[in-house]
């Protein structure tokens, strides 16, 4: 029989559906075929494993070679097929065992010597045949992001020799080393570098505790960007499977995963010229954006207005929704995008409006001009919005006070306050809907009728009112959990959307 059958994986945003390589060979002038809508990268892939086969000592059958790549209609690219391709070809022509293959899948490009090259999105592949029961044979440049997915056989390989005497039972493979499961020590920016701004880190506490949006409005210098990029300190660390899907992200994008920093929430601060597919993902083979790079994260934006408004726009529902949807003529994908948005801007134009060390120079018509480059709906999405004034110089020099908390302290009151909502809803105060809205930010009769007075005195929407609840009850988990909301946490919550 000259029909063999090899399994793999395609890439489909951070989906890996399943390829089988069906290779077969039959009589005729010497060609080889490869069909099942492949791109010209696995077009290709027939001259590179014709020659990594005859540079690994084998013999390439001198017969037609036809190799599908099934299902037909999902289109397939990169060299990630090389390897399938070429022990389908030496099963067929007899030089390995075909039994060998049926509960194994390949992974990994051929160099022209035989030796094996990483690939992208090893990481979901690995996930999905782990749901499948098999083992997996990928190259060893991948093995450390094959560690980091357990309950899998994995196998790494050189070259396409080892795999083949590894087939044969002539030699064995070698398994990924295991990681440090707690992605070890924070090491970031930590609080404690932050002198005074007493909101501004009250606020950036609740955005933690809650996962709230959250924007920092305030002259150049005060620290927005230092308080912004401390957040992940403060964070709870990654669940496994937060983890994982964290990762998945990056290897599709074909970025490296540290083992040791695999469990560090990701920040990610994209610049303000940043176009819309930089951000939200996009091209002819369509890649995550920064958001989706921010998934399980942090996404901050520095000096918001100055952003294309067409740009931010684009942010309004994977803000919503959680994920981004990715649509081109050829296919479609579909991105994680859950993240925390924290945005930093100046209160004019020139900097320093409110500041009393520095006289603005703007007239409102440039101020207004310069604050209606960010539509009113993208704010109606940010939960909290806090100043952070210019402080005085005595201030700055003066020694450390007892609210200069460090990280690993707040870090501490923030796990304490998030597991009262993990207790309740299982998420985030931020992420839960509007029944279990409903059911834990109970209000009493007097409570209720003042914040509806106070909605409609400041004129919020509908979005804000729900959103505004959010932000009271993570301000009572952080008092310690009442199950019903006072009037001083909704004030609270209030006082920080006086956008």
């Amino acid at each position: 029989m000259s029909l063999a059958v090899t399994l793999s994986r395609a890439q489909e945003g951070i989906a890996a559906p399943q390829v089988m390589v069906e290779v077969h060979l039959s009589g005729g002038l010497p060609a080889t075929n490869i069909v099942g809508l492949p791109e010209a990268a696995v077009r290709e892939a027939r001259d590179r494993v014709r020659v990594a086969i005859q540079n690994t000592a084998f013999e390439y059958p001198g017969r037609k070679v036809t190799v599908n790549l099934a299902p037909a209609e999902l289109p397939k690219d990169g060299g990630r097929f090389d390897l399938p391709i070429a022990l389908g070809i030496l099963a067929a022509s007899g030089q390995v065992p075909r039994e060998k293959l049926d509960d194994c899948e390949f992974l990994g490009e051929l160099a022209l010597s035989g030796s094996l090259r990483s690939v992208s999105g090893v990481l979901p592949a690995l996930l999905r045949a782990r749901a499948r029961g098999r083992k997996v044979v990928v190259p060893r440049a991948n093995a450390a992001e094959a560690a980091l997915v357990s309950e899998v056989e994995v196998r790494v390989a050189d070259s396409l020799a080892e795999v083949c005497g590894w087939l044969r039972g002539a030699q064995d493979l070698a398994t990924p080393t295991g990681v440090d499961t707690e992605g070890g020590i924070y090491d970031g920016p930590d609080l404690r570098d932050v002198r005074g701004q007493l909101q501004a880190r009250r606020a950036l506490e609740i955005a933690a505790v809650g996962g709230h949006h959250l924007l920092l409005v305030g002259p150049p210098g005060t620290g927005k960007t230092m308080l912004a990029e401390r957040l992940p300190g403060i964070l709870p660390p990654l669940s496994e499977s937060e983890a994982l899907e964290t990762c998945a992200v990056l290897s599709v994008a074909g970025q490296p995963t540290d083992p040791a920093r695999w469990r560090r929430r990701p920040f990610r601060a994209p610049h303000h010229t940043a176009s819309a597919v930089a951000l939200v993902g996009g091209g002819s083979l369509p890649r995550p954006g920064e958001i989706s790079l921010a998934h399980n994260g942090v996404l901050f934006l520095d000096e918001l207005p100055e952003f294309s408004r067409h740009v931010l726009e684009v942010l309004r529902e994977p803000l919503e929704s959680g994920h981004i949807v990715v649509s081109r003529a050829a296919r479609q994908s579909t991105f994680p995008a859950q993240f925390q948005l924290v945005a930093a801007m100046n209160p004019c134009p020139c900097g320093h409006a409110g500041d009393t060390r520095r006289r603005c120079q703007c007239t409102p018509e440039q101020i207004q001009r310069y604050r209606s480059r960010i539509s009113g709906p993208l704010l109606d999405r940010i939960d909290l919005a806090v100043e952070v004034p210019s402080l005085p110089l005595r201030e700055m020099d003066a020694s450390r006070g007892p609210h200069d908390e460090d990280s690993a302290t707040v870090r501490a009151r923030v796990l304490g306050a998030r597991r009262h909502a993990l207790m309740r809803a299982g998420r985030p105060n931020a992420e839960i809907n509007h029944r279990e809205l409903e059911r834990d930010c109970a209000l009493g009769q007097a409570e209720r009728r003042w914040y509806e007075q106070a909605l409609e005195k400041l004129g919020l929407s509908a979005r804000a009112y729900h959103r505004v609840l959010r932000v009271a009850r993570t301000i009572a988990d952080i008092d310690g959990g009442a199950g019903v909301l006072e009037r001083e946490h909704l004030a609270e919550a209030l006082q920080y959307r006086r956008f």
